[in-house]
């Protein structure tokens, strides 16, 4: 094994375990190794160990997809793109089942419960949904939503219905893959930012052609703005979307990607997530596996299973094998 490099990941993981900022160009090397190599395994062990520091604990985040329908924005990641042609029909879930949803997640365990949108979804509409779970869904859980873009004064609406948490993220080809402007993106992160709620942010959706710079620059942004879960998703190529037949990463680059988010954010951001789900990033610093149902823009078939059938019992066998806790 490389001496220098070691030496290097050892003072990277020394700066994340003391809540220091680690240099990008630290952070650079580390994603310019082989994710086969010896240095690559020992990059991951050490993202480990920071996650067994700050808690060595493994946590759901589950997402109920809310609305199935065509998006006019036509990201060329997402399988909800009009443009696309893939629905053969449209669907919202109601109160009642979205709820009793969010009680099945609750009781098996799920740490978050997301309330994941279309684009234009109604955001008062939304609030509404919020308070009605809140009202009905007894727990201990962080209440999420995933939805459009908006301004401060909606944050501050969506704290007030018992929202703790909103995910939001600058994609990786955000303004290319999408017809988003990258700078109103970042206003919305801002906007979480500057209210009482938390940010969760992955950097995805990754694809093999992205580079080191353009992940680097995607993970920036959350960090900057105070993400509490950070993480990494895989770009999922749907067929006869734009998409369809490009190059996706494998596990090994993506538990690379998740190693080195877990030391950059280092005791700040104590909250890790892979999703697909990866028994490998479990391994490699990762503690937060994603176990959603619903409308699910990675999915080629119609609404509302679970996507691949992935479930909470399946997420505590997998930390179990990674050695956490529950």
């Amino acid at each position: 094994m490389d001496a220098v490099l070691k030496e290097l990941i050892d003072k990277a993981k020394a700066l994340a375990l003391a809540g220091k900022l680690v240099d990008r160009s630290l952070l650079s090397s580390f994603l310019d190794l082989d994710p086969l190599s010896e240095e690559s395994e020992y990059l991951g062990h050490a993202a480990r160990e920071i996650a067994r520091v700050v808690g060595n604990q493994g946590k759901v985040w589950t997402a109920i997809g809310v609305d199935y329908r065509p998006c006019s924005m036509n990201c060329e990641f997402c399988s909800f793109g009009e443009k696309w042609n893939l629905m053969s029909n449209t669907r919202e879930l109601t109160d009642q089942e979205i709820v009793e949803d969010a009680i099945n997640f609750v009781n098996q365990g799920a740490s978050w419960v997301t309330l994941r949108t279309t684009e234009f979804f109604d955001l008062n509409r939304l609030c509404g949904i919020a308070k009605t779970i809140r009202e009905n869904v007894l727990g201990d859980y962080g209440l999420v939503v995933n939805t459009g873009e908006f301004d401060l004064e909606m944050a501050n609406k969506f704290a007030d219905s018992g929202i703790d948490i909103v995910y939001h993220t600058l994609r990786l080809g955000e303004g290319t893959a999408t017809p988003f402007k990258p700078q109103e993106r970042v206003k919305t992160i801002n906007a979480v930012r500057d209210s009482s709620m938390k940010l969760a942010y992955l950097v995805e959706p990754v694809g093999a052609e992205h580079t080191n710079d353009e992940i680097l620059d995607v993970l920036d942004v959350g960090l900057s703005n105070h993400a509490t879960l950070c993480g990494a998703m895989a770009r999922v190529n749907i067929a006869n979307t734009p998409f369809q037949g490009s190059q996706e990463i494998d596990e090994d680059r993506l538990a690379q990607i998740v190693a080195v988010t877990r030391i950059a954010g280092g005791i700040n951001v104590p909250e890790i997530c892979v999703h697909p789900p990866s028994q490998k990033a479990l391994q490699w610093g990762a503690n937060v596996l994603v176990v959603e149902k619903g409308a699910i823009p990675r999915s080629e078939t119609n609404c509302c299973d679970a996507w691949k059938g992935f479930n909470i019992e399946d997420a505590k066998e997998m930390f179990k094998t990674a050695g956490y806790s529950i």
